[in-house]
């Protein structure tokens, strides 16, 4: 298991109040849903760097459409 570190996170009264009336109606806890929020958006960063990377080879690419033809998938 990781280590467990601490962070002090200030938020306006706002993004306070809002996060309390989201997880008071889901009975979740409020610091494992910013942790899950936090968690989520690492995640994204890392697919924005991967997908970059990938624009930056400038490899040839297929259509969806095509891909979607290809396996039988057209709407």
């Amino acid at each position: 298991m990781a280590e467990i570190r601490e962070l002090v996170l200030l938020i306006d009264s706002e993004i306070d109040d809002e996060l309390t009336a989201i997880a008071e109606s889901i009975g979740r806890d409020k610091l494992a849903l910013a942790r899950e929020a936090l968690l989520e958006w690492i995640e994204d960063q890392e697919d924005i760097r991967a997908a970059q990377e990938v624009i930056a080879r400038n490899e040839p690419t297929i259509a969806l459409e095509e891909v979607e033809r290809m396996f039988g998938l057209e709407s």
